[in-house]
């Protein structure tokens, strides 16, 4: 297993398996089939890592890509101190460590970067995640409530943050 920063000529399996994590969990934005293949916007969301603005590392097995971590620095100047993060791994590799080493290198990138809050948002009933954020020290600030429809059902989401 590789955790890498994604590069140019990734951007066509990064979008496959981000299409593929949508059927196998209801925890991530995005119903199956609804992501479109807009691979100008993936192609800039690398752009954007590969000038050193934003963050996205990949997880790499047997030269597939299984997991993602995303961090998205805030634009206008009151908000360039944080980033908004990403995260999904496919089913098979979950609970091999991926996500610690995903934040590992997260926390080297923002403090590189002068980034001194990190912010997310989780489904309150997808534990595991919950667990994974809390061990890599994001507290919950507060929930949202109703801010999703998973199967016809409003879901509420934690509102974390970690700060440097």
């Amino acid at each position: 297993m590789v955790i890498r920063e994604i590069r140019e000529s990734d951007a066509e399996v990064f979008w496959q398996m981000q299409f593929e994590l949508d059927k196998e969990t209801k925890y991530m934005m995005y119903e199956p089939n609804e992501r479109t293949k807009n691979l100008n916007l993936i192609n800039k969301i690398v752009q954007n890592a590969a000038d050193g603005r934003d963050l996205l590392l990949v997880a790499e097995n047997d030269n597939e890509i299984v997991g993602f971590l995303s961090a998205q620095r805030g634009a206008p100047n009151r908000i360039k101190h944080t980033a908004y993060i990403v995260v999904g791994i496919r089913k098979a590799f979950q609970g091999k460590g991926i996500g610690s080493e995903f934040f590992r290198k997260l926390d080297l990138w923002a403090r590189q970067n002068g980034i001194k809050r990190l912010e997310l948002t989780v489904m309150c009933r997808n534990e595991t995640a919950v667990h994974l954020y809390k061990k890599n020290g994001f507290v919950i600030e507060g929930i949202r409530k109703n801010s999703m429809i998973v199967d016809g059902r409003y879901v509420d989401e934690y509102y974390m943050a970690k700060l440097l």
